[in-house]
């Protein structure tokens, strides 16, 4: 079975010699956070958010499945200093990138959360921006689900199987890469074993880190599962990327938007449906939701952690170190996010399903959070 490896990033620039400043305010507004649209379907697993009042906090954009665990921080963050509780809004991955790179300042946002690393491009459009500080922090590993109902069946879905359900066009054979509008219209036209049931699978848009993620580990490691595609991969990099990353657009894949949360409402309202997302949304909705297996492994803490389910990956939170002299408590609160309260092996964020990095990982970027270390430019 290829096991696909966990999309880690270091973080290798040299530490600078900022040390974090206490810039505490006994004055500072009373505690906030925002929460996705107002009319989200219920979001009692996510901590309560305030409205925003005053201004001064720390501004959080970006992924919805960082969006719960940067809330957690934030509430705690609040609560326990003399600081403003961070803003914090879901945005998407993508458009959190967007808005963290309009430049620099008070009105500007000071982190992103993110569910894959930063672009090439991204990075390019903070620099013309003047955004030239980004400090680059993983903040753990999770996995990505493919997730029904209890009420519904229970898949043991093989990778290829989940591309040939997916994809906007796939191969005659696994020997004949001519392509063709996706033929399946229920799962068991792909194979006897799935269930006689129509495909309809709820996930999230292309802005969002989630699907990112979802098309180059689970779609590219399932589309590699037909021979031909294989050695289209290995002889045209491009034509095959495309193919793998193109989802249906007939009704079988259904983007439902940035909030994690409403597909899981969706899925408990369909039992015959699916939903894509990441796997802290399967832990708090455990008594509802059941996962399928891909290539026979569970995506649990353990194999997620380990790297033994496929669909794995790193999440970040980056932050604009210009930022720190025009946002009190800005340093102050990635440190929080980093300690081994927040983010260690039995922190408070582990509760609400982040898998911590290593131990000896952890060290590394707390060291680095502490010196506001920017990092080197991604490769393209």
């Amino acid at each position: 079975m290829l096991k696909l490896r966990l999309a880690t990033t270091c973080l290798t620039t040299c530490v600078a010699g900022l040390a974090l400043a206490a810039c505490g305010d006994s004055s500072a507004p009373a505690p906030q956070a925002a929460a996705p649209a107002a009319d989200a379907p219920d979001m009692a697993e996510i901590p309560a958010a305030q409205p925003a009042t005053g201004d001064g906090a720390i501004r959080v954009v970006g992924s919805s499945t960082v969006y719960p665990f940067t809330t957690t921080v934030a509430e705690q963050f609040g609560a326990g200093s003399s600081f403003a509780t961070p803003f914090v809004e879901s945005t998407g991955t993508g458009g959190g990138f967007k808005l963290f790179c309009e430049g620099v300042g008070a009105q500007t946002a000071d982190i992103s959360n993110a569910s894959r690393p930063i672009k090439a491009s991204e990075y390019d459009e903070c620099a013309r921006n003047g955004v030239t500080e980004i400090i680059e922090v993983p903040i753990g590993f999770d996995g990505i689900v493919i997730a029904d109902s209890k009420e519904g069946e229970t898949l043991d879905m093989p990778a290829k199987y989940l591309f040939a359900a997916l994809a906007a066009q796939v191969p005659m054979s696994d020997d004949d890469c001519t392509l063709q509008d996706n033929p399946y219209v229920n799962w068991s036209d792909i194979d006897a074993s799935l269930p006689d049931e129509r495909i309809e699978v709820y996930g999230p848009p292309p802005t969002s880190g989630t699907r990112d993620a979802f098309v180059e580990l689970g779609m590219e490691h399932g589309a590699e599962g037909y021979p031909c595609l294989a050695a289209m991969k290995d002889e045209d990099g491009d034509a095959f990327t495309a193919v793998a990353h193109t989802l249906r657009e007939d009704g079988a894949w259904i983007d439902a938007g940035e909030n994690d949360n409403a597909i899981v409402q969706t899925l408990t309202k369909t039992p015959s449906a699916f939903g894509v997302f990441g796997y802290s949304f399967l832990d708090q909705n455990s008594d509802r939701l059941q996962a399928a297996t891909v290539d026979g492994v569970d995506p649990t803490f353990e194999n997620i952690a380990s790297g033994e389910y496929p669909i794995s990956r790193t999440l970040f939170v980056y932050v604009k170190g210009q930022n720190q002299t025009v946002t009190p408590g800005l340093p102050e609160f990635v440190a929080e996010y980093t300690s081994e309260d927040a983010m260690g092996e039995f922190g408070y964020l582990s509760e609400k399903g982040l898998i911590p990095l290593p131990s000896g990982r952890r060290m590394e970027v707390a060291e680095a959070v502490r010196a506001m270390t920017p990092m080197d430019r991604p490769a393209e």
